[in-house]
């Protein structure tokens, strides 16, 4: 993933976190906290495991989620 991207994540966490703390309500809650925790991709957010569905599908043909099966094995 590109560097700015990240930077870009970071620096809205830090404004949500500085927002929290002046008791304001933050800007884009939702882009700061739902984050892939692999690869800090947006969009396709799964929010029972915290990663993006490219991550979930990546990681569970890995059988690196035991708990996760496909439905037609």
């Amino acid at each position: 993933m590109r560097k700015s991207k990240i930077a870009k994540a970071n620096k809205l966490k830090t404004k949500f976190l500085r927002a929290i703390k002046d008791w304001r309500k933050p800007k884009f809650a939702t882009k700061v906290f739902n984050c892939c925790n692999v690869c800090w991709r947006i969009r396709g957010y799964l929010w029972n495991f915290w990663i993006c569905r490219i991550c979930f599908r990546e990681k569970a043909n890995a059988w690196e989620l035991s708990w996760v099966r496909k439905s037609s094995w």
